[in-house]
């Protein structure tokens, strides 16, 4: 007679009531494992259940509602030698539990939780009441146990039966260690095409994906923390993106330079692009950021990398030292910080486009913005005529021309340059002409003009360490005579009287925001007949073709010399002045910006037109922008 089968007359039990909220979910689902641990059952097993508790307790919270909400769950685990039982007591509406449940759409969490219980569990009941239900779910624990031999005639051999008892039970552990595998696998990829589909349904990488990625990270490793840090702009530093608890935010993490010792873990895997496993008890060094953990944590450090670039590191693991980690484990930290790393640079490099297209956008706005500053039309006054043009190396520059009709008989011109390019010289051009036409309701006085616009621009450019060279002209038609002042400007270059050839009219001065005193002298002349007058920015002179050549102040003289002619009107004139630019400059790029202001002497006509409003047209870089007259 056998034996009699032993068993204790009432199971081991636990039986846990929470509150209903998520993080309490979690904490009954790690008392639970950790219940189960204490009567001996095997790890292998313990995921599998803590998996199951916590998908039920997860339901419970998450689909009471009303009144209900407020309600706490029960959670219960009951142990015996031949079978474990899990209870979860909600407060929810209920649900018809089918006998065999598909697995669910990749995409979706709807009915994954339930999937994996039924695949997991040996039997599922779902038990529905009035306002209180209970899921049970029953595992048997299959032992292997001896088969008694057969009364057979003969004999059998012993060493092959054990033989086979031993390949058994080892096909038995294979099998259930393959279940486990292929387990976590499911639920890594599901947490990755749920956060994929996310992502894609946003249209954009949305910024905090990688806590909710981590979350399930927690989940399928059986963790109790997570610190994440990503790189600084500067690459010198490890910065806190996302942590499970406020007591890990840290401060950055330096990243050694060549020769010198990495500080910590984080900074170790970072430098050497290697995970690494760490126990805190091992250690005694408490200068290292990751013993905010506990001094018994313990966990895994991954680097986040995309190829050869680093974006950052990931830290999981548990505060009581006992975190699972095997191969499995690590492949799915791996996973995930690989999948970490593609999300994070592509974010990045969304955010980058965007800032670009912004920038550009900006620009556009600004070049239209400094289009309208200059001036729409330039007055003309009987007998001559007067034309502009402009073109900037960069979307917006600093070089800029103005014209003031003074009276029937008198213009006042103007042309400036700002040391430098783009928004910063745009800025004071701006600023410089508004300060022009303020003064120049007061004088005419090319001196005093250049003398006001450096006492009030004179603070502003030394702070930055720029300066504007400039030169104001006044021109009196009915005398012919001209008075100019120079601040450290190109010569105008003009017919002088009693002569046909063009000369140059050099005057000498210091450019605006030097010195804040500085005092402008004048310098006078007469205009020949035809007459003819060019200010210009050293743009046009330093033009360069694809060889390096300047085009050059000689070049310059010598072109308008030649087409001075009676009759021959500024625009005419304006026109082939900025073909002869382009020709010159052929496919080289421009290296700085442009603009001139071109006066002659045409046969007076008692029809002359009127003038008309800038053409509104958007210049692509490289072109002129002139004045129109209708």
């Amino acid at each position: 007679m056998g034996a009699p089968s032993l068993e204790p007359a009432r199971p081991a039990t636990l039986r846990l009531s929470f509150a209903p909220d998520l993080t309490s979910a979690r904490e009954v689902s790690v008392a639970i494992r950790k219940f189960l641990a204490e009567q001996g059952v095997a790890e292998k097993e313990l995921f599998s259940y803590e998996l199951c508790i916590a998908e039920a307790s997860n339901n419970a919270v998450e689909y009471a509602e009303g009144p209900c909400r407020n309600l706490r769950p029960i959670a219960e685990a009951l142990f015996t030698p031949s079978q474990i039982e899990l209870r979860v007591t909600d407060h929810t509406a209920g649900f018809a539990l089918p006998e065999k449940i598909p697995p669910p759409p990749p995409m979706t969490d709807r009915g994954r939780g339930l999937f994996l219980i039924q695949s997991v569990m040996d039997e599922v009941r779902y038990l529905r009441g009035t306002n209180e239900n209970i899921l049970v779910m029953r595992k048997k624990r299959r032992a292997v146990r001896t088969p008694a031999v057969p009364s057979v005639v003969g004999t059998v051999d012993p060493l092959s039966y054990e033989k086979c008892k031993r390949e058994l039970a080892e096909s038995v552990i294979q099998m259930a260690k393959m279940a486990d595998e292929l387990l976590l696998r499911s639920e890594t990829l599901s947490s990755v095409f749920r956060c994929c589909a996310e992502l894609g349904s946003l249209g954009k990488i949305s910024e905090g994906f990688e806590g909710r990625l981590l979350v399930d990270l927690l989940h399928l490793t059986s963790a109790d923390w997570y610190v994440l840090r990503m790189l600084s702009p500067d690459r010198r530093k490890l910065l806190v993106a996302a942590a499970s608890e406020p007591d890990l935010l840290s401060v950055p993490i330096e990243l050694p330079t060549v020769g010198k010792p990495p500080a910590g873990i984080e900074a170790a895997v970072a430098t050497s692009r290697t995970a690494v496993r760490f126990d805190n008890r091992e250690s005694t060094d408490q200068s290292e950021p990751l013993r905010a953990v506990g001094p018994e944590g313990a966990g895994l450090v991954c680097p986040l990398c995309f190829g050869d670039t680093l974006v950052g590191t990931i830290a999981v693991g548990r505060r009581n030292g006992d975190f699972p980690l095997g191969r499995l484990q690590d492949e799915v930290i791996r996973t995930f910080a690989e999948f970490l790393s593609i999300q994070t640079l592509n974010l990045s490099r969304q955010k980058e486009e965007v800032h670009n297209r912004v920038v550009a956008r900006e620009l556009e706005i600004a070049q239209d913005i400094q289009h309208l500053l200059l001036p729409r039309t330039l007055p003309q006054l009987p007998g001559f005529s007067l034309a502009g043009g402009w073109q900037s190396a960069r979307e917006v520059g600093g070089d800029f021309y103005d014209a003031i009709a003074l009276d029937g008989q008198r213009l006042l011109l103007m042309i400036a340059d700002v040391m430098g390019k783009g928004v910063p010289a745009a800025l004071f051009a701006t600023t410089m002409r508004g300060l022009l036409r303020g003064l120049a309701s007061r004088s005419s006085d090319p001196s005093q003009l250049l003398s006001g616009l450096n006492r009030l621009l004179y603070k502003e450019l030394s702070s930055v360490a720029m300066f504007i060279t400039a030169q104001v002209v006044l021109v009196d038609l009915k005398t012919r005579n001209l008075t100019a002042a120079s601040a450290g400007h190109c010569p105008l270059l003009y017919v002088p009287r009693g002569r046909r050839s063009v000369t140059s009219l050099p005057i000498r001065g210091l450019p605006l925001g030097v010195l804040p005193d500085t005092q402008y002298p004048h310098v006078t002349a007469r205009l020949g007949s035809p007459a003819a007058l060019l200010l210009y920015t050293d743009g046009l002179t330093d033009t360069r073709n694809l060889s390096g050549r300047a085009y050059g102040q000689s070049r310059l003289t010598s072109w308008l010399r030649s087409q001075v002619a009676p009759g021959r009107n500024a625009t005419e004139l304006r026109d082939r002045l900025a073909t002869e630019l382009n020709r010159f400059r052929g496919d080289a790029l421009m290296d700085d910006d442009q603009a001139f202001l071109l006066m002659t002497e045409e046969s007076a006509s008692p029809a002359r037109k009127t003038p008309a409003a800038t053409r509104r047209i958007r210049l692509k870089r490289g072109s002129f922008l002139f004045p129109s007259i209708a």
